[in-house]
């Protein structure tokens, strides 16, 4: 089995960038130490305790459609859905080791997990 350190993601909504053009596909590594404890110095976590995830998560998004970079900036405009889902997805690939996620068929009701395809390293 391959140890992967990158995975893919599709947004809910997607990313509106500045010129009107949707992200919707992306790219998550996985977390390193200093990811989660560099940004615990910065002075917008340490007046708003919430902004660790922003600064975090804009760390570890590697690819956001054809965006050249992904900044703090990125991830604060994002919407609420698409936040929420990219923090659950951050939990996945880095406590269980996949991005693993249980689903339900709309029609018959019917339980499963599919895995997004991993990126190689």
């Amino acid at each position: 089995m391959e140890f992967c350190t990158e995975f893919d993601f599709c947004l809910p909504r997607g990313y509106l960038d500045p010129e009107g053009n949707l992200h919707r596909r992306g790219t998550m590594r996985l977390a390193t130490a200093a990811d989660e404890i560099l940004p615990q110095k910065d002075p917008r976590v340490q007046a708003n305790p919430a902004y660790l995830t922003v600064i975090l998560l804009s760390r570890v998004i590697v690819k956001l459609g054809t965006l050249e970079v992904v900044n703090t900036k990125t991830v604060e405009n994002m919407f609420a859905s698409d936040l929420a889902f990219l923090q659950d997805f951050y939990r996945r690939i880095n406590d269980d080791g996949t991005s693993r996620m249980k689903v339900s068929c709309p029609k018959c009701e019917h339980e499963f997990e599919v895995e997004e395809e991993p990126v190689g390293e």
